[in-house]
């Protein structure tokens, strides 16, 4: 983010994200609950809105950087030549704004999506970015099966939001060498992960050095935004879907699934967990 601009708009604050609903128990009671909350965040380039998510309204200069990497739009953080963000009545608008060369992208990027519409094709550049692959990951830390448990243990204790409301995911970055993990916590998991994303981006962390650890299920996208990180292993608490494993595979990213503890499942180049001193043969 070199000589990049960063601020919070003043005219409206931020809202929390979490908050005190009342509520009854099944006796009846009536008590209050932490809930976490979610709002409309738009994401929007150069004065045109690309995306809107419904978020965590916390780490949002996170969210906006991970979210222009991982989606391609930025290849560095150096590219994003401003960064304000914006609450509103209706939501809160990130406004990026690029420097010359990615924004030139990202306009020829939205020109090629506009087409006639009933044509049956003009959607067949969407659904190709839908399934893309990137860049193969092929340098990365390898990990024990005792450091996985480690991993998971540490993602499950760093969850602050999620002890107090039970209803956000949670990805983080571990490094077999440091015993600190960056976490990033949303209601969504795929802003989860775009948040870690640009934290790491934010700190000059690359993702070669570690995994990708998270709560939810493995998709494709989680599988693409990992790749875009650069770690070539993701862990996951849940099962991985099909298409998540064969991009894993394709990615050269080692997928692990159904993770608890030293408990865990390899879908995909097993070669980087090493067990006993020795990596896994591939399969």
């Amino acid at each position: 983010m070199h000589g990049s601009q960063f601020e919070v708009g003043d005219r409206v604050s931020l809202p929390p994200a979490s908050v005190a609903l009342p509520r009854h128990n099944s006796r009846g009671v009536r008590d209050v609950r932490i809930i976490a909350e979610e709002c409309p965040v738009a994401l929007v380039y150069d004065g045109t809105t690309v995306a809107v998510v419904m978020a965590t309204p916390a780490d949002l200069t996170d969210l906006a950087l991970g979210f222009s990497l991982t989606e391609g739009i930025i290849h560095d953080s150096s590219e994003v030549e401003e960064l304000t963000i914006i609450p509103g009545p209706d939501g809160i608008e990130l406004r990026l704004w690029l420097r010359r060369d990615p924004g030139r992208r990202l306009k020829e990027r939205r020109r090629q999506l506009v087409g006639p519409t009933g044509c049956g094709l003009c959607g067949i550049d969407s659904l190709r970015q839908a399934v893309r692959l990137l860049r193969p990951v092929r340098h990365s830390a390898g990990l024990t099966p005792q450091q996985i448990g480690e991993a998971i243990a540490t993602l499950t204790h760093s969850q602050t939001l999620n002890h107090q409301t039970h209803a956000t995911h949670a990805a983080g970055f571990f490094t077999p060498d440091n015993k600190s993990m960056v976490v990033r916590e949303d209601v969504g998991r795929h802003n989860a992960l775009d948040k870690l994303a640009g934290a790491l981006a934010a700190d000059g962390t690359f993702g070669f050095g570690g995994a990708v650890i998270l709560t939810s299920r493995i998709s494709v996208e989680m599988v693409q935004k990992t790749a875009a990180i650069g770690a070539g292993v993701i862990v996951g608490m849940s099962a991985p879907t099909a298409l998540a494993v064969r991009t894993a595979a394709a990615s050269g990213i080692t997928l692990v699934g159904i993770a608890r503890g030293s408990e865990f499942e390899i879908f995909s180049h097993p070669t980087r967990i090493i067990n006993d001193g020795s990596p896994r043969e591939e399969a």
